[in-house]
């Protein structure tokens, strides 16, 4: 997070573990008239039928392309548990969704607030790219409960991907705000609405 405000939009970055609501929240923001960057959304259009990075993908991982795009299943299976390969991957989508990120940016040069929904924003070091971060939070057993009811999931998977993503606490402890998810969606998005009330006030400084 930068101390001091850049020329354009106050840049809030949005991200939190798998579970615990950060696309819900991420649509409450829109639906408050705020730009949201969806890093994720981004990904699957590169990845999608004629994406930008299928020949880069194609060419460090053979066979995992076809006329629909990147075959995600055979590519999660191929880079999964294996580090070199997890990394090789990253270098080829990082600079990309960080290309559409920056039209993104252009884009809504002049809107008060944008938000940035980065899942690993803590874990590449995106903080630097953002002048708030907020995390979306919940109790460890609904988060566990809403992950492991995902089509395909299991414990396993599950503490996989947690491994590889920073401690909630953490997150929690590193964040300029907090969103609460454990409760209702009547009282996330009363939190939404009152963060971008908050922030209004920084907007223009």
């Amino acid at each position: 997070m930068t101390s001091s405000r850049r020329p354009g939009p106050l840049i809030l970055g949005l991200t939190g573990s798998i579970g615990m609501g950060k696309s819900t929240v991420a649509a409450m923001f829109r639906d408050q008239g705020v730009p949201v960057f969806d890093a994720d959304a981004a990904v699957h259009v590169l990845q999608g039928p004629g994406g930008a990075i299928l020949p880069a993908i194609e060419a460090a991982f053979p066979g995992t392309t076809g006329p629909g795009g990147v075959d995600r299943a055979l590519l999660g299976a191929t880079v999964f548990g294996n580090d070199d390969a997890m990394r090789r991957l990253e270098g080829i989508v990082h600079p990309a969704v960080a290309a559409e990120r920056r039209a993104f940016l252009a884009a809504h040069a002049h809107a008060p607030l944008v938000v940035l929904d980065i899942p690993l924003l803590f874990e590449t070091g995106g903080e630097s790219q953002v002048d708030l971060v907020a995390v979306v939070s919940a109790p460890a057993p609904v988060q566990r409960a809403r992950v492991l009811a995902r089509p395909g999931m299991t414990p396993e998977k599950f503490d996989a991907i947690l491994s590889r993503q920073m401690p909630d606490a953490e997150k929690r402890v590193r964040a300029d705000h907090l969103i609460p998810t454990g409760g209702t969606l009547a009282e996330t998005s009363d939190a939404v609405r009152a963060l971008i009330a908050c922030l209004s006030g920084r907007t223009g400084e």
